[in-house]
């Protein structure tokens, strides 16, 4: 784990450092007005050699930044659960035009999609995780699913178009 260190600067905001694996330090200011600085530096006493790098960001680069980075670490974790047989995990991002925009989630167990489940909807910048039927869905959220491929698949296409695709013959349950 990462020693993180925290110094509030008066008038400014906070700056967040850390010490990387082969020495050189990194940091963030958070500035009070939303935007941060990503730095990387040395101290003083590491010789003439010594370099400075700063990066402005505003607020929406920085959370960029922060999601890029954050999410490398996710995506690692989520691949590793992929390899699970059977298991897929999947993101739906909601367009103005799906069935789904604007409509809660319902209960796609109902509606013979049994086997889904809905891990979180992700709005912005937050997840809710693990949320009810009735949660409302709007177009640019994005659904973190997790079923059998063809579950999800089917969801995928319920949500896109309100209709639930039949099982074929061949699918069908024995004496069904």
């Amino acid at each position: 784990m990462v020693d993180v260190k925290r110094v509030k600067l008066p008038g400014v905001g906070v700056l967040h450092t850390f010490v990387t694996h082969d020495g050189g330090k990194c940091g963030v200011i958070t500035h009070r007005s939303g935007q941060s600085d990503l730095i990387t530096f040395s101290e003083a006493g590491d010789g003439a050699d010594a370099t400075k790098v700063s990066l402005r960001l505003d607020e929406d680069e920085a959370h960029t930044l922060a999601e890029l980075l954050g999410g490398t670490r996710i995506t690692e974790s989520l691949s590793s659960l992929e390899q699970i047989p059977g298991l897929s995990i999947d993101w739906f991002t909601v367009d103005y035009d799906d069935h789904i925009a604007g409509q809660p989630l319902g209960d796609l167990g109902a509606r013979g999609v049994v086997g889904l489940t809905v891990v979180a909807v992700v709005r912005g910048d937050a997840a809710n995780p693990a949320p009810s039927p009735d949660f409302k869905v709007f177009p640019g959220d994005t659904l973190v699913v997790a079923g059998t491929p063809e579950k999800v698949a089917k969801a995928f296409a319920f949500w896109r178009t309100g209709e639930i695709r039949q099982k074929a013959a061949a699918d069908a349950a024995p004496g069904g």
